[in-house]
This record gives structure tokens, C-alpha cells and sequence, in this order.
């Protein structure tokens, strides 16, 4: 089934102007317009949070706007680099979220990301990474996903800021409660409903479609069919201009699993030739089936590293066979390196010397494609005492940094994901608990080591300026080892609630 995202950039030219502007750009609490000249008119083309909490609003006289708010900012507005802004933040999104991509000007983006979420850890969690990426690069966004692009448009302008997630198979269901300005129909025609005494979306979808028609044009019953799914609405991608991309065209289409595989085969190593001609290697490819029913069946693999090996990217493509839908039938397939990087030359092995060290490459690459690349990880020390900030997530293949956690103190085989109280008796204040209770059962201490005393990182926050933790490793009746701490000296309430945690255990 189809799911499109609509990512909608409220403030759009005015997050692009401070971009451009830098250090120079004004603080958030000065109300700040961008005007242009409308015939013999300069008016306001987009305000800020200040101004419009003011009461300006865009479409009104930039010397009105001035007159109302003393000290308005007035810059000039330039709609020609926010479409081309706009088209440079759907290449980003394309090479970071999905195959199919596209600006929906003038302040959104639509994305086709079907089968692409499972990459992401999901759908709410890739809608979070495009929400947080953008917010990073000081650019506010809402964002949904639905069945159709109407729909996502509308639930991502007319729903809270929070990011909508439509059931798959929702219907007409979530249009029902938007206004009708989330059908996307010309301003004029949305008047004229109003008029008519048209509030709501599911009010026009409940109408006979021909009166419609009659009264309004097709535009009408196009935008409620495009909502509904009862239309086709094809995404036209957009594509960089350094996109390394082959393409077959079917005589007669295709739908079998054994010639689409057939396909692939041939289209990679087209690909791998044009890659290895310009000393690139893959690490981002898009399949992309055009079905004869004008629908899109995509498939996006990720490496590791850069590769420019036919067999092994065929193989990676090859296993997602299975989620292509051909319908009816495929009648043309492009492939795209989306992501590509200088391929790095590795001396190959003989057998007159040793052999270097296994190549996992490969293994990683099949890992992170069937169970998502957020899956597929290991870990690196960070410089610090706290045990749960000592330790960072990084990619499979990053290379070693030379950094090592402390050697003269053990660590657990398996650190909590926050540490767990437990009920404990122990000698204050330096003495290891006699028995602990976690989890239900109680555990009685055999033999303990410590303490390990942990202070606070107070330049982090002033809460841990005298806190500290007395960490123990403790053995219990079954030969099972744990790690706890007490949080607090022991002496002096200030350091700690003196309560018992327990954080890892050892393997």
C-alpha cells in the first residue's frame, strides 16, 4: 500500500532568510516582514511568530503593516530563492529518506515512502528524524503520513504540530473533520464554498460529485478524488544533476519475480560500470518500478561503505524482490546511486602473505537492510565517569578512534537503559548491601567489591555539583554478579536520597 509524507514548512521564507543572513539575522522577538512588489503595491509576503502575534498577516500593505506595529523589521522577500532553496531541501530529503521526492511549492515537500520506513525504525520515528534534521538546520516543519497525498497534505496543515501518522486503509475518515482549504482547491473556489455555507472537507465528499462540477469545474472532484485515493497522483521526483542513474524500458511489461531479479542483475552492472568510470563507490541505491497503472513500487538499500560490486549490490536488491507489488504489470525500472562516495582501492590477499583482517562488510550490509540500519550498531567509549554517558551508539563499520573505558575498574556485560531501585539493607557508610530485592526476588550477597565512588559532572548541571554514587559489585547465593550503587556518600544527604540502584550486571 502507498504512504506519502507531506512535510509543510509554515515559515519557510522567513527560517530561509535567517539562514542566509547568519549572525546578522535579527532576534526572534523583533516582528520581521518580507515584503514584495505587487504591481503598484509592496505587500507583506511572510511574517514571523512576533509579527503575527502583532496581528499582521500576509497579503496586507507593507505601509499598513508599519503603521500598526512601531519598529517592524521590513526585508525584501525573494520568492525566486526560496523555490530554488526549496528544490536544494528536496534533494537533501531525497538522499536521506526515500527514492520518490519532490518540492510542493511554495512551502512544502512530498515524499513517496512506501517500504522506506522500515529503514527509519518506522513511521512516527522517521517523521521525528525529518522534524528533528530540519529543526537542526533552523528550519520549523510539521509533518504526516497517509494513504494519498491530499491527505497528507491536509492532516499536516490543518492538524496539531505534532506529527500525524493516518492508519494504512484509513479512507475518507481523516478528510472528513479538515476544513476545505485542506483539498488544496485555488483560493477563489474556497471563497465561494464558504459562501455557499461549505465548512468542512467531509461536507464537499458527502456532496453528489456532478452538481459539483457543474457549478465549480473538475478541479473540485480531481482534488476530493486525489484525497480519497479514487485517483492517481503521480510524485514527479526530483532529481540532482550529478545523479548517476540507468533505466529500462519494457517492450512488453514484467511481473514475474525471476525476470525482475533477471532485471536487476543487468541494471547494476550498467551501474557499476558508470560508478567505477567516474572512481565512485555506491552507498545509497533506488530501484524504482513504474507499474502500467501509472502507480510507483520502490526500493531503497543502504551500504556500509562505498561498493561497486555487481554481485554483492545485486544480492542486497534481489532480497527485497518480495515487497515489489508489480499489479499488472512493470513497465520500467530505473536505478539510482543515490548516495555515492570515492571508492577507496584495497590491496587483495594472497597466499604468500597473512591475510588481513575479515571483511564484515558484506554481513553488515544484508543486517542493516532487513532489520533497518538503526538496528545494526556497536559501541564507543565516551570520556566520562558517569556510566550511562560513557557510552555512545556509532555506525558498524566506523572506524577505531583509539579511545578505551577506564581498565582499573570492571564494567557490567549489560548496562540498564536507566537504572532500576532496589530494596537493600547495608551498613552505612561505606559497608556493600547484606541482601538486595529486584525484580521480586530476593538475593542474598555472598561476596562484594568496593566501592567505586562516581562524582557528579557538575559543569553539566549544577544538581550534580556534590552529587556522588558508591558503586559495588556483588555476588549472590547462585554465582550471579551485579552492579549497584548507592546514591550518595553514605554521610551527607546533600550527595544523594542514600537510596539503592541497581545498573548492570555482568556476564
Amino acid at each position: 500500500m502507498t504512504r506519502v509524507v507531506s512535510v509543510f514548512l509554515p515559515s519557510w521564507s522567513i527560517d530561509r532568510h535567517r539562514r542566509m543572513a547568519g549572525d546578522a539575522a535579527p532576534p526572534p522577538e523583533v516582528p520581521l516582514v518580507l515584503a514584495a512588489r505587487e504591481g503598484a503595491r509592496r505587500s507583506v509576503q511572510a511574517v514571523n511568530a512576533a509579527a503575527r502575534a502583532a496581528g499582521l498577516r500576509v497579503g496586507m500593505q507593507a505601509a499598513k503593516a508599519q503603521a500598526l506595529v512601531p519598529g517592524l523589521l521590513v526585508e525584501d522577500a525573494d520568492l525566486a530563492a526560496d523555490g530554488r532553496e526549496l528544490d536544494r531541501l528536496a534533494v537533501w530529503l531525497h538522499q536521506r529518506v526515500a527514492p520518490v521526492v519532490a518540492p510542493d511549492p511554495p512551502d512544502g515537500i512530498v515524499i513517496d515512502t512506501t517500504g522506506a520506513d522500515q529503514l527509519h525504525g518506522g513511521e512516527n520515528d522517521m517523521l521525528d528524524a525529518i522534524i528533528g534534521r530540519l529543526a537542526l538546520s533552523g528550519v520549523e516543519a510539521r509533518a504526516a503520513i497517509a494513504d494519498t497525498w491530499g491527505t497528507a497534505y491536509g492532516l499536516a496543515r490543518h492538524v496539531s504540530p505534532s506529527p500525524v501518522v493516518a492508519p494504512p486503509g484509513h479512507g475518507a475518515e481523516p478528510m472528513m473533520v479538515l476544513p476545505i482549504e485542506a483539498l488544496r482547491l485555488p483560493l477563489r473556489m474556497t471563497t465561494d464554498l464558504r459562501g455557499l455555507g461549505f465548512e468542512k472537507a467531509g461536507d464537499l465528499i458527502a456532496q453528489p460529485r456532478a452538481p459539483l462540477a457543474l457549478r465549480f469545474g473538475p478541479e473540485l472532484g480531481r482534488r476530493i478524488a486525489h484525497a480519497l485515493g479514487e485517483a492517481p497522483e503521480p510524485i514527479i521526483a526530483i532529481r540532482p544533476p550529478d545523479l548517476t542513474e540507468v533505466r529500462r524500458a519494457f517492450a512488453e511489461p514484467i511481473g514475474a519475480a525471476e525476470t525482475i531479479a533477471r532485471y536487476i542483475g543487468q541494471l547494476v552492472g550498467q551501474m557499476c560500470e558508470r560508478l567505477e568510470a567516474k572512481g565512485l563507490g555506491a552507498r545509497r541505491l533506488d530501484l524504482v518500478c513504474h507499474r502500467v497503472d501509472r502507480g510507483l513500487q520502490t526500493v531503497r538499500v543502504g551500504l556500509a561503505r562505498p561498493v561497486c560490486d555487481p554481485k554483492a549490490l545485486a544480492r542486497l536488491l534481489r532480497e527485497k524482490i518480495e515487497d515489489i507489488e508489480p499489479g499488472f504489470g512493470i513497465e520500467i525500472m530505473t536505478l539510482a546511486a543515490t548516495l555515492a562516495e570515492p571508492l577507496v582501492q584495497q590491496q587483495t590477499t594472497s597466499s604468500l602473505v597473512d591475510e588481513s583482517v575479515p571483511d564484515v562488510g558484506g554481513l553488515i550490509d544484508i543486517l542493516a537492510n532487513r532489520v533497518g540500519a538503526r538496528a545494526v550498531f556497536r559501541l564507543a567509549p565516551v570520556a566520562s565517569d558517569v556510566p550511562e554517558r560513557s557510552v555512545r551508539r556509532i555506525a558498524a563499520l566506523t572506524e577505531e578512534t583509539g579511545a578505551t573505558w577506564p581498565g582499573h575498574w570492571p564494567r557490567p556485560a549489560r548496562l540498564l537503559p536507566r537504572p532500576e531501585p532496589v530494596e537493600t539493607m547495608a551498613l552505612l557508610p561505606d559497608h556493600p548491601p547484606a541482601w538486595f530485592h529486584w525484580r521480586g526476588i530476593r538475593r542474598r550477597v555472598r561476596r562484594a567489591d568496593g566501592p567505586e565512588r562516581v562524582f557528579g559532572e557538575w559543569w553539566k548541571r549544577e544538581a550534580e555539583m556534590v552529587a556522588v554514587r558508591d558503586y559495588f559489585r556483588v555476588e549472590d547465593e547462585a554465582g550471579e554478579r551485579y552492579w549497584l550503587f548507592r546514591a550518595g556518600d553514605g554521610e551527607d544527604q546533600a550527595t544523594g536520597s542514600h537510596r539503592w540502584f541497581l545498573h548492570g550486571v555482568f556476564g
